[in-house]
C-alpha cells in the first residue's frame, strides 16, 4: 500500500530486527509493553494469525510497524489498529500518513464501516495523530493497560466510521 510519505508492506522475518530496535528506544518502550526479548515480541507479533502486521517504510528505509486485527461478528464487525514509529520520525507526518493508508485499505478493500484505536491516554502526540486522520475520543477506560513501571494507566478509546475518514 502507498501513502503519499509511507509505504505498508507485510512484515517479514528479515525485518524482525530493525523493528525490535525501534521497538527498544526508550521512547517507544514506554508506550509498547515487551519483555527482555523484542526479537521474540516482534517476531511473536508477526506470527500472530489474529493480527496484520506491515512494515512501514519511508524512503525505502524501515521506520515503523503498523498492525491491524478484526472482530468478524457480523454485528459488530470492526477493525481495530496499532502502531509504532521511530522517534527519529516523530512529528514528520509519517504516522497520520500510515493510519490513513491503512485505514483507506480497511474501509475501501475490506468493507470496515468502523475503526478503533486505542492510544494511551496521555499520549497527546498520538491523539493528534489519530484526529487527524478522522478519529474521535469515544471515551477513556480506567485503568486499561500496564505500564513498564508496573502501574496501571488510562487509555483513550478512539474510534472512526468510514465516511469520517479524511482524504
Amino acid at each position: 500500500m502507498h501513502g503519499a510519505l509511507v509505504v505498508l508492506r507485510p512484515t517479514v522475518t528479515e525485518d524482525v530486527a530493525a523493528l525490535a530496535a525501534i521497538r527498544a528506544t526508550p521512547e517507544v518502550r514506554a508506550r509498547w509493553r515487551g519483555g527482555d526479548d523484542l526479537e521474540a515480541d516482534v517476531a511473536a507479533d508477526v506470527e500472530d494469525p489474529g493480527s496484520h502486521c506491515l512494515t512501514v517504510e519511508h524512503q525505502g528505509r524501515i521506520v515503523g510497524m503498523i498492525q491491524w486485527y478484526s472482530e468478524e461478528e457480523p454485528d459488530y464487525r470492526h477493525a481495530g489498529i496499532d502502531l509504532f514509529l521511530a522517534p527519529t520520525v516523530h512529528g514528520s507526518g509519517l504516522g497520520t500518513d500510515a493510519v490513513r493508508t491503512l485505514a483507506r485499505h480497511l474501509v475501501d478493500a475490506c468493507g470496515y464501516h468502523r475503526l478503533v484505536i486505542d492510544p494511551a491516554a496521555d499520549n497527546t502526540a498520538a491523539i493528534r495523530c489519530y484526529e487527524k486522520v478522522g478519529f474521535r475520543p469515544v471515551g477513556i477506560m480506567r485503568q486499561y493497560e500496564r505500564g513498564p513501571d508496573g502501574t496501571w494507566h488510562d487509555g483513550l478509546l478512539m474510534d472512526l466510521l468510514a465516511a469520517e475518514l479524511t482524504p
